[in-house]
């Protein structure tokens, strides 16, 4: 018996049982459909994670005091010895670090910004022009502080994207604009692009951006005993992605140096670059992603036996048809192809719904959340028909045995 014939076949013994066909292909569909969304999901989250930390900037490297031990350091932690103005100028010295391109130190504290009957607390980000170009993040509404503020200790001002809102709800122009940071007052002269959340402080757009002369001096007053300014980060822009395991090495030796660290002993800060970040993160949720379509893949498993269940039933039902094919010439082969080929359609046809739920729902939360975007994979798609298409064969592949082994003369007396 030919191919399509035993598909025509196949198609009118499930058309004659139309609600026992669907409740068989429910696992399926089931199955595929979990596999096909949560490994979107997954690859969403994974897509999203990763286009966050690319937005800290372009070959960047991220210097903090304190070790990695447990997790990443806290550049903030009480303890551990910050860094120097002195040292950031060190980094950036091209005849000692040749392979950085810019630098911008950044020196973090919190805030109450006031304006009017409106405040808030927020992180204040006491940083460099340079900031901006390291950080590849520019403002949407006015400028940013310039080498002549960081030397007038100006008190300047420049917004987040959520603290502007905040205080400024009605979207009035906040250029030239008083506010109050720490009951100082201070000309607002921009508002930052938004970022969402990175960078070691948390979310950046919660934040305010000063002068780091200005913060230290009249916000924060925090200097080291020789009067240098401290800071908690040093952002390091290497000039071509290539010279970043180089750049890394250059300003760890440099580093031990100024801090007299001695050949055996550990280093007491981390150099940590942007490619590392998204390697950890997604190699992490790669993983999570793999585990999720695994659980989901239960249900396939589940489903391939409703359909060994089913076509068992089937051959029971139409013992009489197949000694009546026997009896008129059908070969063994002939009724062993039959049976397998009914699976196969219960699970490719239950497998094509999956797909098209499971791609719905993907779609579906991408457009709920704006800010996510679920990446369905033409490999999890094909995966899930494939593993849909073996998983009837397999669980088709005993009924069909044991139909094809009937006698014909006991099947045409089976009542």
């Amino acid at each position: 018996m030919k191919i399509m014939e035993s598909f025509r076949v196949a198609m009118r013994a499930l058309a004659a049982n139309k609600l026992r066909s669907v409740l068989t292909m429910l696992g399926i569909i089931i199955g595929v459909g979990a596999v096909i969304a949560l490994m979107s999901i997954g690859r969403g989250v994974q897509k999203y994670v990763t286009d966050q930390f690319a937005g800290l900037g372009s070959n960047l490297l991220i210097v903090v005091p304190g070790q990695i031990t447990d997790g990443p350091p806290d550049p903030r932690s009480i303890g551990v010895e910050l860094f120097t103005m002195a040292d950031a100028r060190a980094i950036g010295d091209p005849l000692l670090v040749p392979d950085v391109a810019a630098v911008a130190p950044l020196f973090m504290g919190a805030a109450t910004i006031t304006r009017g009957d409106r405040d808030m607390n927020v992180d204040v980000n006491a940083t460099t022009p340079s900031f901006q170009e390291v950080r590849s993040w520019k403002p949407t509404i006015g400028t940013f502080f310039s080498d002549g503020d960081l030397e007038d200790r100006a008190r300047v001002v420049v917004l987040g994207s959520e603290t502007y809102k905040e205080l400024f709800p009605d979207e009035e122009y906040p250029v030239d604009q008083t506010v109050q940071v720490n009951n100082l007052i201070f000309r607002v002269i921009g508002v930052m692009e938004e970022k969402g959340g990175g960078g070691p402080g948390g979310s950046l757009d919660e934040s305010i951006f000063l002068p780091l002369s200005t913060a230290q001096e009249r916000v924060f007053r925090s200097k080291t005993v020789s009067g240098d300014y401290q800071v908690n980060v040093i952002y390091a822009n290497v000039a071509e992605s290539e010279l970043m395991p180089d750049a890394q090495v250059q300003i760890a030796d440099l580093l031990r140096e100024r801090r007299n660290i001695r050949y055996l002993d550990s280093d007491n800060f981390a150099i940590i670059s942007q490619s590392d970040i998204i390697s950890v993160f997604s190699e992490i949720l790669g993983a999570l992603t793999i585990f999720l379509g695994a659980i989901a893949g239960i249900s396939l498993l589940v489903g391939g036996i409703g359909i060994m269940n089913i076509m068992l039933v089937s051959v029971t039902e139409r013992t009489r048809e197949i000694g009546l094919r026997k009896a008129v010439g059908a070969k063994r082969r002939d009724v062993l192809t039959q049976f397998l080929v009914e699976a196969v359609t219960l699970a490719v046809l239950g497998g094509a719904i999956g797909i098209t739920l499971g791609v719905s729902g993907a779609t579906a939360i991408s457009t709920a959340f704006e800010a996510f975007d679920a990446v369905v994979g033409m490999d999890a798609v094909l995966l899930s028909l494939f593993f849909s298409m073996a998983v009837g064969l397999f669980f088709g592949i005993y009924p069909a045995y044991r139909a094809s082994r009937l006698n014909p003369i006991d099947a045409l007396r089976y009542e």
